[in-house]
């Protein structure tokens, strides 16, 4: 599939998918004769993957590691699982200090719309 169709069924611009394949995270692409690009269907779950790890927090060095290890079937299964531990305990610490947030932020809402009905109420 050429780079615009591989666009509109990953939802990810032209740009970064050359990107992607720049830094190796898409190696499966081949060149046509009138030099197009040529992507095979596997981009779509590889662009998909890369997506996912990267909205875990998963630095691109580290999905180039894991693609890796998928494309050559030796992914040590131990130092996976550290992996996830370690980006498991940093979405769980993002995920507390956001409902810290939001806590603040709703406290300020009150304190806004209880003034906002005092001024209301004064007019």
């Amino acid at each position: 599939m050429q780079i615009a169709e591989l666009e509109q069924r990953t939802g990810v611009s032209r740009h970064t998918l050359r990107y992607y394949e720049k830094a190796g995270l898409l190696r499966e692409v081949e060149r046509r004769g009138n030099n197009y690009r040529d992507y095979p269907a596997k981009a779509v779950e590889r662009v998909a993957m890369v997506r996912q790890l990267k909205a875990l927090g998963f630095s691109l060095r580290e999905i180039h590691e894991v693609l890796d290890a998928l494309r050559s079937d030796s992914i040590d299964c131990a130092q996976g699982a550290r992996l996830m531990a370690e980006k498991k305990s940093a979405v769980d610490r993002r995920i507390a200090e956001l409902k810290q947030v939001s806590a603040m932020l709703g406290k300020e809402q009150k304190r806004l719309e209880a003034s906002a009905e005092v001024n209301r109420l004064a007019e």
